[in-house]
């Protein structure tokens, strides 16, 4: 690893990219025991995951605070995908009350999070506070 590289990860401190990258690896394992018939809504509950975890470091990188809550309402809207292929999974008996439920929860953390660190940008935009790290 290139020396100083860990540094300009700031975003896998933010408990909101730690939650997404924790529902990537637990949508992994669970939709790896899914029957082969079921590979659309693999890959797009695969794909929501990593959307959402991928925007939140894309976002992170950008120049402007605008840009930065603009992949963050992505990486959210990414979020709100994946609840909706969970519920049908538990409709579709895929997957357990228990998972449901922890996955719910975790989701529901996750959205909040989501919507405190959108609202605290957008207050230290409004006052001119944002500082942008050097990349």
């Amino acid at each position: 690893m290139e020396k100083g590289f860990k540094n300009k990860q700031g975003y896998k401190k933010l408990i909101v990219w730690q939650n997404v990258y924790k529902l990537r690896r637990i949508i992994y394992k669970i939709t790896a025991r899914f029957p082969k018939s079921e590979m659309r809504r693999i890959g797009h509950m695969r794909d929501s995951t990593r959307s959402g975890k991928q925007n939140i470091q894309e976002g992170y990188k950008r120049s402007s605070v605008g840009e930065y809550i603009r992949f963050l309402n992505i990486a959210q809207s990414s979020l709100g995908e994946l609840i909706g292929d969970v519920e049908d999974c538990y409709d579709d008996d895929l997957i357990t009350q228990e998972e449901l439920e922890m996955l719910d929860s975790l989701i529901g953390r996750t959205d909040y999070l989501f919507k405190r660190l959108i609202q605290s940008l957008r207050k230290k935009q409004a006052e001119g506070t944002w500082i942008k790290y050097p990349r």
